[in-house]
């Protein structure tokens, strides 16, 4: 478990940006699925800024694809950005 990983929530009136901070690892994906059901049924639109992630374990890649399609049911465009976005999003690219 990655004790050293945060979320930052910044929320709008329609959208909400996500800052991820630490190393991602399984924990830290299933806390990211949690955040994002959280999101109410207001929210078009969530930005994912992977930035401040020291490191992104495989397990925690394959944790949030697996999960990703019950909390993204909930928002009609989830968007990752930053240094890490591209793995986040899509587990099978190194």
């Amino acid at each position: 478990m990655a004790m050293n990983f945060k979320i930052f929530q910044l929320k709008s009136k329609s959208s909400v940006h996500l800052t991820l901070d630490g190393d991602f690892d399984g924990t830290s994906a299933h806390e990211l699925i949690n955040t994002l059901k959280a999101c109410g049924p207001d929210v078009d639109q969530v930005f994912i800024n992977t930035n401040r992630l020291k490191s992104v374990h495989p397990f925690g890649q394959v944790v949030l694809f697996r999960n990703l399609s019950g909390a993204c049911g909930r928002c009609r465009n989830l968007v990752f950005i930053g240094n890490h976005g591209r793995r986040l999003s899509r587990p099978w690219i190194q």
